[in-house]
This record gives structure tokens, sequence and C-alpha cells, in this order.
């Protein structure tokens, strides 16, 4: 592993730590300084549909995030670490209400006859 890739994923795990914080409790300013200014994320529903760009706009989705999880988010397992050079990818499982009801992504499908 190049120098470069190790600062890159010692850089992301602090970035992931603000992020845990932010879900925990609804602060995001500590995250939000980390992101650059060309942030950019993809949402798959609702007004956050698509590709969302820059700060003022994470801004905007984290606060969003903390009024659907207003008791929040913990997280419960990181279960895998991906990177290269420029990217890094954490896969995690998170428990908390989502507007004040049970929220289980992970739950099994049900069968219903």
């Amino acid at each position: 592993m190049t120098q470069t890739e190790i600062n890159t994923i010692t850089v992301a795990k602090k970035a992931f730590d603000k992020f845990t914080h932010g879900l925990a409790t609804g602060e995001w300013e500590a995250f939000l300084d980390m992101l650059t200014d060309d942030f950019t994320f993809w949402f798959p529903i609702g007004k956050f549909h698509g590709l969302n760009e820059g700060k003022d706009r994470a801004r905007e989705f984290f606060q969003y995030v903390s009024e659907a999880y207003s008791e929040g988010l913990l997280i419960t397992s990181l279960d895998n670490i991906t990177s290269n050079k420029t990217t890094v990818v954490f896969e995690f499982r998170d428990k908390g209400p989502m507007w004040g009801k049970s929220y289980n992504p992970y739950s099994a499908p049900q069968n219903v006859a």
C-alpha cells in the first residue's frame, strides 16, 4: 500500500467517525467541515434523488437525515472498508427509529400468503 493510499484511508476514517457522530446526534458540522466544495453524493429516492452536488446540498441532506432519525441512528457494525488511491467505501449496519417507527434495513423478506 502506498503512502497516498494510507493517507486517503486515514482521512476517510476520520470523516467516517464524524459521520457516525452526526448520525447519532444530528451534529453534522465537524463532518461537513471535512467535505470539499465539489463533494457529490447519490441518493435513490425523494427530494434528493440522483446526483447531489456541493457542501450546501450536503448540509440540506444531512438536516433531512436528522429529521428522519430524530432519535439518532446508531452504527451497529462496520462490515468492510474498500479503497483505492482516491476513494474509500464503508459498508456498515445501523439501527434506530425512522420517523418514529422501527427501522431495520437488513430485515429478511416476509412471506405473505
